[in-house]
């Protein structure tokens, strides 16, 4: 079962950027297609962003061209690069195998002046 951890949120202005990273364990990790998810307060969790084992990536409409999601099989790490942040991008970030149960705690992300 892997294991994710994810770390780099903060406050932030709008229209400034974060870099988030996620460390996950497992020997699979390589092969693994892996996702960014969002969950604002009172709202149901979107998938962000996506990336397959090979590198391509996906992403929803509303991050679309301002966030990047790349990775590290080296380093069994996952990252979200996020620019041109704006105040609805506020919420918990969390990284996960698309489909499976996240347990992880996540890490929020205020973008506020």
């Amino acid at each position: 079962q892997v294991q994710f951890v994810e770390s780099g949120g903060g406050l932030v202005q709008p229209g400034g950027s974060l870099r988030l990273s996620c460390a996950a364990s497992g020997r699979l990790f390589s092969i693994y297609i892996l996702g960014w998810y969002r969950q604002a307060p009172g709202k149901q969790r979107e998938l962000v962003a996506t990336i397959t084992s090979g590198g391509t990536t996906n992403y929803a409409d509303s991050v679309k061209g301002r966030f990047t999601i790349s990775r590290d099989n080296a380093k069994n790490m996952v990252y979200l690069q996020m620019n041109s942040l704006k105040p609805e991008d506020t919420a918990v970030y969390y990284c996960n195998r698309p489909g499976y149960i996240i347990t992880s705690q996540g890490t929020q992300v205020t973008v506020s002046s």
